[in-house]
């Protein structure tokens, strides 16, 4: 570990209180303006345990090189900001990382991946009162749907309260409402354009406004019927990385022109590109993006 890690570790050890400091006086970058696509880096799939990018199980696992990617892939031109649990804001918080940069709390990280209990999604992370109190930026929620499993109830409920209270604070509620099946213990999304149009059905209408709601979706080769569904602003998902990077991209490119897409959320594609060039996944990912006008 290097020695800025160890400081962080010893500022965690012996003050703590530094954390709730450094998101006091964190200059906050406004979120973009008509005209202007959101490119936000996720990293809160550690928390669920999913710790794997296509062949490498453990990709995910050291603390040290995700921070050092994530800090990369926030230095790349355009980028806006980061979605992750608060153990990974915090580090990057401690870090600097986070200044004039977005942050959105992930807040459901309860459905371990590959639990038996993985669709009942409890909150596990932020709630609204904190995404608040540490000046966030957005909540971010996973709500997969599963007709077949009696956790998706308990799901749905604590998404919509969520929703509810993001909005009392007049803050972002980031939905990724993800029709899914189950195979054993395997919990995949369904990403057939009718599965992920009843997922957005869901998903728009949870809490009692949907004022603050934008939605996070797969992008799908048929995408204008998915938005089609909705008049809420949509961001791109990135998901598990299984395809070729050229052929993602693609499929990047054509949804970033639809009416309502709003930009990307995209982690492990661009945190762990197969050649590991961080910059230049980011980068080819911002080129990606409208401009002016045309977002």
């Amino acid at each position: 570990m290097s020695t800025e890690y160890e400081a962080l570790t010893r500022t965690r050890a012996h003050r703590p209180q530094a954390i709730a400091e450094a998101a006091a006086r964190r200059t906050r970058r406004p979120w973009p303006e008509p005209g202007r696509p959101l490119f936000v880096i996720a990293a809160d799939h550690p928390a669920r345990g999913a710790l794997g990018v296509r062949d490498r199980p453990m990709a995910m696992a050291g603390r040290a090189d995700l921070l050092d990617r994530l800090r990369v892939a926030l230095s790349r031109p355009g980028v806006d900001g980061v979605l992750g649990t608060p153990d990974i804001l915090e580090d990057l918080l401690l870090l600097g990382a986070l200044e004039n940069r977005l942050a959105i709390g992930s807040m459901n990280r309860g459905g371990l991946s590959g639990a038996t209990f993985e669709l009942d999604d409890r909150f596990t992370a932020y709630d609204a009162d904190s995404i608040a109190a540490m000046r966030y930026d957005g909540g971010k929620m996973l709500c997969r749907i599963d007709p077949d499993d009696p956790g998706t109830a308990s799901t749905l409920q604590a998404c919509a309260q969520a929703v509810t209270a993001l909005a009392a604070h007049r803050t972002v509620a980031l939905v990724e409402p993800l029709w899914v099946a189950r195979d054993g213990r395997r919990v995949s999304a369904d990403l057939r354009p009718e599965a992920v149009i009843r997922g957005v059905s869901v998903g728009q209408a949870l809490g009692a406004t949907s004022a603050y709601t934008w939605l996070k979706l797969p992008a799908v080769d048929e995408m204008e019927q998915v938005m089609a569904a909705t008049t809420l602003p949509v961001l791109l998902l990135g998901g598990d990385p299984v395809e070729a990077p050229d052929v993602v991209y693609a499929r990047w490119a054509r949804a970033l022109r639809l009416p309502g897409v709003r930009g990307l959320v995209v982690g492990r594609a661009l945190l762990y590109p197969p050649d590991d060039d961080v910059a230049a996944a980011v980068d080819l990912a911002g080129s990606l993006l409208p401009t002016g006008q045309d977002a």
